[in-house]
């Protein structure tokens, strides 16, 4: 089976996994995605034979709302960091503000990021980056498909992105703060979709246990 999960705030993507096998008894479970702890949204898990079909869903065109907090940035590019770095934040004004966005459609390439999951020689890269270790990181193409301001709150920009598999939308922050004059992370990160599966239609953790346990007996 397919199953369209809100991951919620605080969990690995793992963690999902672990709970849906734990509830399913199905030994083997996967997901389709990684999203980083301080994330939440949509995460689809694949159980039993469907595990096969993983491959092809995270390969889909994603979506995602986001705020970029500005003025300070952290080791990790989100809230779970450490601020290493700390700027003026320029007067925004929605209008330089979409100009900027706009500037990141299209196919680019971008550089993962230190902490991430993404392996270079086997090993994870926040791994290394836990011992302070740097190493060389190859650009992974990427496409912007759209990019949308939603709002602007003192030094908090909250736009809506959707974009190609393998993009880092910590990165996309920190480039988008470069591009404003300054700095900035993500404080808050939800995945709206991925591919044909929407966040309107996926089930909280606690919601899909019910829904098991009422079918199981």
């Amino acid at each position: 089976m397919i199953y369209n999960i809100y991951k919620p705030v605080g969990w690995t993507s793992f963690d999902v996994v672990k709970k849906l096998r734990g509830i399913t008894k199905d030994k083997k479970v996967g997901h389709g995605g990684t999203l980083d702890p301080f994330a939440e949204g949509v995460l689809i898990i694949g159980t039993h034979s469907d595990t096969k079909r993983l491959t092809d869903i995270s390969g889909s065109i994603k979506s995602y709302r986001t705020i970029l907090s500005l003025g300070e940035e952290t080791d990790t590019l989100d809230i779970d960091g450490k601020v290493i770095h700390t700027c003026p934040v320029p007067v925004l004004n929605e209008a330089k503000i979409k100009i900027i966005l706009n500037e990141f459609l299209g196919e680019s390439a971008q550089i993962p990021p230190m902490y991430s999951a993404k392996k270079v020689n086997g090993v994870r890269l926040y791994k290394l980056a836990r011992k302070n270790q740097t190493v060389e990181r190859k650009p992974t193409p990427i496409k912007i498909y759209n990019i949308k301001l939603n709002q602007i709150e003192g030094n908090q920009v909250d736009f809506s992105v959707t974009c190609s598999k393998g993009t880092y939308i910590r990165v996309l922050g920190m480039d988008i703060a470069k591009r404003l004059g300054t700095v900035g992370y993500l404080t808050k990160l939800t995945r709206t979709a991925v591919g044909s599966y929407k966040v309107h239609n996926s089930v909280g953790l606690k919601e899909f246990e019910k829904q098991w346990m009422s079918i199981a007996h």
